[in-house]
């Protein structure tokens, strides 16, 4: 029986930038990073939670779209917030670009798209309070 989530991965051409953008911008905290016999192992996950997030070196054409107008679905990754506002104000001061200006309200809670270095979306979600 599966139990958890272990890793999820984002693939990134330079692991050093995007260490300080997942940290410093979106604050994460960093938790691995080791080198492997396949290159380095990074990885970054958020305060007291188990599952962790790969920042794995890859090409920058490798997997990844182009020249790509503004997906229909979500990031690859989708954090959620207890208070998205005050974390997108925190975020942004810290100079996280974001695809919007501001969050916007869905009938599932607020949400918005962070773009990291790479140009991948970071999905940030705060659920809707019965």
């Amino acid at each position: 029986m599966l139990t958890n989530i272990m890793y999820a991965t984002i693939y990134v051409t330079d692991q050093d930038r995007a260490l300080e953008f997942y940290t410093e911008g979106l604050g994460l905290e960093k938790r691995i990073d080791y080198p492997g016999p396949d290159g380095r192992f990074l990885t970054v996950g958020v305060p007291d939670s188990p599952v962790q997030i790969i920042l794995w070196s890859q090409a920058a054409a490798a997997e990844q779209p182009a020249d790509v107008d503004r997906p229909a679905g979500p990031g690859p990754l989708i954090l959620e917030s207890d208070d998205l506002r005050k974390d997108f104000e925190n975020m942004r001061r810290r100079g996280v670009t974001f695809e919007e200006p501001e969050p916007e309200d869905y009938p599932f809670g607020l949400r918005i798209e962070a773009v990291d270095p790479d140009g991948n979306r970071v999905s940030l979600r705060q659920p809707r309070k019965p």
